[in-house]
């Protein structure tokens, strides 16, 4: 590779230090079996499959085997070839240079050129939540060379070179996507890509279907012939379908209290490996919109009302652990400790009411609030919350929807109160934390942004000086500034760290082959029949 290395080793210092090394799932054979079907058991279902607009688990999780990346990671976060073969960052970490590998095509035969990745980027910095985020010091993007793409910024972008993995930044091809609107989602057949696997079928509430691309550029992989992505919304179904022999593997899919019979199991390895590009964090999205939520005394009664130990304790049977700032627990490199969550204190926060003029009426009642849950969440998240609620006199009225609908509910119509949210902060908090509290990033319509609507020019300066500097010991600095501006704001009430546990047979290998975990692109996945 061709890279300065004194600012190489800066830009890689920005990644979280909770990092995962090689386990069960990478240590396969010399001799990957070739042919067969992957089953997935997979939930929501998502409303689409390119992660060009969006931030959410399905795109990220199942684009990554019909879209490549620039770059790929190992478990480390070292960044690996992927489209992009070489790169180089100049000394001041302005401009960024990215040879791309010869020969590469999209699925429709059309070749893989710097334009293609020219477009993707000015269009992950245009519509996505992160990429608003990560891309926004690009000022050029010169394409001269089709195998070169030079990218100039006005300063330097902390978390770009970690930003570059196809579950973040899929790279798709100009001449589909420049005939759509930056919010508008591809149709089936608009879904060309140039990764390991392509898209063959789609039958809404039941599947997604993938077959091997015969034409991938990184022969003679992938090993698979199929993967069918099966959605099954019951976790009590999902593990049905595993014992059966119907699933093969699954994200979270089954239930926390049935994970103990599981891992007596012989057939399947319960994998419960932080990956770290994840960084994951939990949150309850307070709408500053509401007259109510306005108060500050009514955001903090509500964060003393919820005990984070019995949540913890009876929705995720304690696989999770309490992360009380907006920096993820799991990321020790910023996370601050010495914040701690608000005490679970009902009789302060019913005086905090009182105080806040918002006095009992008839049946014990405030006021109302909206209560919506991303599906994503276990329902018994917003049924915990709403009897917290309760206790302290707020009447929480529970709003359950598909994904996609509640997507629109809670980023383009705000038809919400109180919504219980799941925004990891990834690879670096710049990308991940910062799309939730920038206020430029309130635009309606745009997933997993700042849903919240709080707008705090001071928190903006710190985020953006956070993203742009590379003197590690000043953005610690900054990030420590951010948690305590939200600890004391509370726009947002920062929860648990949840588990990502994978359920596997252990006839699949290699289904987590870098620090990406399951949003790998499953290229190097097999099923070894001696299992």
């Amino acid at each position: 590779m061709i890279i300065d290395r004194r600012l190489f080793n800066q830009m890689l210092l920005l990644a979280g230090s909770n990092l995962s090394f090689p386990h069960p799932a990478s240590a396969a054979n010399d001799q990957p079996v070739r042919g067969g079907t992957l089953k997935v058991v997979y939930y929501p279902e998502p409303n689409q499959v390119v992660g060009i607009n969006t931030s959410a688990g399905g795109p990220a999780t199942i684009g990554p085997k019909i879209f490549d990346g620039l770059l790929t990671y190992d478990y480390a976060l070292n960044p690996q070839p992927a489209l992009a073969t070489e790169w180089s960052i100049a000394p001041d970490g302005r401009v960024l240079t990215f040879t791309l590998r010869k020969g590469v095509k999209f699925s429709d035969g059309h070749d893989l050129t710097s334009e293609d990745v020219a477009f993707s980027i000015s269009r992950l910095r245009e519509a996505h939540p992160r990429g608003r985020i990560t891309f926004q010091n690009v000022t050029e993007i010169e394409t001269a060379d089709p195998h070169i793409v030079k990218i100039t910024l006005s300063k330097p972008s902390a978390p770009l070179l970690l930003a570059l993995a196809a579950s973040e930044s899929p790279i798709v091809p100009k001449h589909i996507f420049e005939r759509l609107k930056p919010n508008d989602d591809p149709a089936f057949d608009q879904i060309i890509g140039s990764g390991p696997f392509l898209l063959k079928e789609w039958v809404k509430g039941s599947h997604i279907l993938l077959a091997r691309n015969p034409a991938y550029w990184d022969a003679p992989k992938p090993y698979l012939d199929r993967i069918i992505f099966r959605f099954v919304s019951d976790p009590a179904a999902r593990a049905a379908v595993l014992e059966a022999g119907e699933g093969d593997i699954g994200p979270n899919a089954v239930a926390f209290s049935d994970l103990e019979r599981f891992e007596a199991l012989p057939q399947f390895t319960v994998d419960t490996t932080v990956f770290a590009y994840g960084g994951p964090l939990q949150q309850l999205i307070l709408n500053l919109d509401n007259d109510y939520l306005k108060n500050l005394k009514v955001r903090q009664a509500i964060a003393h009302a919820i005990d984070l130990e019995q949540l913890n304790a009876i929705v995720f049977y304690g696989y999770g652990q309490v992360s009380p700032t907006p920096i993820s627990v799991v990321n020790t490199k910023y996370f601050d400790p010495t914040i701690k969550a608000a005490t679970f204190d009902p009789k302060l926060a019913n005086q905090l009411l009182d105080e806040a003029g918002y006095k009992r009426g008839a049946g014990g009642f405030r006021f109302k609030l909206r209560l919506t849950n991303n599906p994503y969440n276990p329902s018994a998240y917003s049924d915990f919350l709403k009897q917290a609620l309760a206790r302290i006199g707020i009447d929480a009225t529970i709003q359950k929807f598909d994904f996609g609908s509640y997507v629109k509910t809670v980023y383009t119509d705000g038809a919400f109160d109180l919504s219980t949210e799941s925004c990891g902060n990834f690879f670096d908090p710049s990308a991940g934390a910062q799309r939730l509290y920038w206020s430029k990033n309130i635009k309606k319509g745009l997933p997993f942004s700042n849903g919240a609507h709080y707008v705090n020019p001071q928190l903006d300066q710190i985020l953006e000086d956070a993203a742009s500097t590379l003197d590690e010991s000043r953005r610690r600095t900054l990030f420590f500034e951010f948690q305590e501006i939200i600890a004391r704001d509370l726009p947002i009430i920062n929860l648990i760290a949840p588990p990502t546990i994978i359920i596997a047979r252990k006839s699949v290998k290699n289904y987590a082959t870098g620090g990406d975990g399951f949003l790998g692109n499953f290229a190097e996945t097999y099923i070894d029949t001696k299992s």
